[in-house]
């Protein structure tokens, strides 16, 4: 990959001619590149006359659409951006107001949300977003916390431009700051993988409080004085509506999303055959096989797989676009940070050796916030552990097999979960799988698998049994198969592994 100069999200956003279009959204005019430079400046402006500057914290509770992707993008200009999910109970916004120490909270105006009073109550001043009438355009108004900022101006390199924190499944979340240096490298760096141009129109139905659509769809487009057009989040059943106004080149999204649209694609295969797509991205979790064939299939164009992660500022591998190979159930190969295989003593493994994913460069996090022994645990000789394990081959192409903590430990055997997966997805009844570990008295784990079928499809549990049977070692084949109408997913649309057999019922 190119190594590129360190720049801010300020820098970056030069890039796009005056006049086109930037930030979009289905039945509103486009705020150009110019109106965004100009709508960064004004906004610094306004939130240093409010007392906030460079890395002060100022949350963001707004809905999917143009301006949570524009208040981030000029806001992180001059202060440090929290995107929040706005779905959030009171008792959530309490403790993540709470755990960054926001000095603002940024609501849409207008906007019922619990965040509202939890700021009150916690004296953090709500500043008010009022859109304006091309798409992302905003004011600022109310009051901040008052008096000078400690460092106004427009954000530099070293300084603090998003705070997010890891998803806390098992254990508490940790923040994550990334630096205008990790986010504009990674946003390049996504940019020139998909060979992004100014011609190009990204979709965007990620939702806008995670990495995925903060990065991979709305930075790396601006990187590359392209477009972005933000819908109101995902919606299988308005998404070809959507295709068909917005005309888009490539969207991004998780496995999830890709197999419902896939569901809805054969009764809109007049609007994919007048579209204007280059390729499909997916990342954040792993596309099975079938799907990612399946997929291309229907539109006619190459499904880029990506490996990201949010300590990486989202992208660490990917799959490149024709005419350079890509694989089915492969992530592909390093495309930002360096990436190599590690074993548990910290030695770096050759190709084909079987270990734990690590990574360094400039996309990378410098450290958990306040968090010394998480961070010990985390670098490893000046390379960062992602927690997932993997097989790098002689070519560079990254397989993974498994997040370590998924892995299912059945009587000392180790099961990856994403191996059965690919075999399950095989079968031809079934839509969607999952597997994952159910609690057993005498092997600590055994394995289980959810499966969502086809629709008009029937399947027995023994068949699928049979199925696995055929090409797995019997340790391997899930004792346990629940049938479900839909998967439990999180919040940014990914199937949620660990916590499932409790989910479920089955940890008696």
């Amino acid at each position: 990959m190119t190594e590129y100069p360190a720049n801010t999200v300020e820098v970056l956003l030069e890039k796009g001619a005056d006049t086109a279009p930037a930030i979009g959204a289905p039945g509103r005019p486009w705020l150009t590149h110019g109106g965004l430079r100009a709508l960064a400046k004004r906004t610094v402006g306004a939130l240093n006359g409010m007392g906030i500057g460079r890395n002060d914290r100022v949350a963001l509770v707004t809905p999917n659409g143009p301006e949570a992707a524009s208040s981030f993008v000029a806001i992180a200009c001059g202060a440090t951006t929290a995107p929040l999910n706005p779905a959030y109970k009171a008792e959530e916004f309490d403790f993540y107001l709470s755990d960054l120490n926001a000095k603002a909270l940024v609501v849409l105006a207008g906007m019922d949300t619990p965040a509202r009073a939890v700021a009150a109550a916690r004296n953090i001043p709500v500043v008010e977003l009022v859109p304006g009438e091309a798409a992302g355009d905003f004011t600022l108004g109310g009051a901040g916390p008052g008096g000078t900022p400690a460092n106004p101006g427009m954000a530099q390199a070293e300084d603090v431009a998003l705070v997010l924190h890891t998803s806390g499944t098992t254990s508490r979340p940790k923040i994550v700051p990334l630096r205008h240096i990790n986010v504009t490298a990674s946003a390049y760096h996504i940019a020139e993988t998909l060979a992004l141009t100014p011609d190009d129109v990204c979709l965007n139905i990620m939702p806008l409080f995670h990495i995925h659509g903060l990065i991979a769809a709305t930075l790396s487009s601006l990187a590359a004085g392209a477009a972005v057009s933000c819908t109101p989040g995902f919606n299988a059943f308005r998404f070809f509506t959507w295709f068909n106004e917005v005309r888009p080149t490539w969207y991004t999204a998780v496995p999830t999303m890709h197999q419902a649209i896939l569901e809805l694609a054969p009764r809109n295969k007049a609007a994919i055959e007048a579209g204007r797509l280059r390729f499909l991205r997916s990342s954040s979790s792993s596309l099975p096989g079938p799907v990612m064939q399946a997929l291309e299939t229907a539109f006619g164009v190459p499904v880029i797989e990506a490996y990201g992660m949010t300590e990486a500022s989202h992208q660490m591998a990917s799959n490149p676009l024709p005419p350079r190979s890509r694989f089915p159930g492969c992530v592909g190969i390093a495309s930002g940070p360096d990436i190599a295989i590690m074993d548990e003593a910290g030695n770096l493994l050759p190709p084909g050796g079987l270990g734990e994913v690590v990574i360094r460069g400039r996309n990378v996090t410098a450290g958990y916030e306040n968090n010394p022994s998480a961070n010990a645990s985390a670098f490893t000789n000046g390379w960062f552990r992602t927690g997932d394990q993997g097989v790098l081959d002689e070519k560079g192409y990254l397989r993974l097999t498994g997040r370590l903590k998924e892995l299912i430990n059945r009587g000392g055997e180790k099961v990856s979960p994403l191996e059965v997966d690919e075999i399950l997805s095989d079968h031809p009844a079934v839509a969607q799988c999952l597997t994952f570990a159910m609690p057993h008295a005498k092997l600590g784990e055994e394995v289980a698998a959810a499966i969502v079928l086809r629709e008009g499809q029937t399947v027995k549990d023994t068949e699928l049994r049979e199925f696995c049977s055929a090409k797995l070692a019997a340790f391997k084949v899930p004792r346990k198969i629940v049938f479900l109408q839909e998967i439990p997913k999180g919040a940014t649309g990914k199937l949620q592994r660990i916590g499932l057999a409790e989910k479920l019922g089955l940890t008696a």
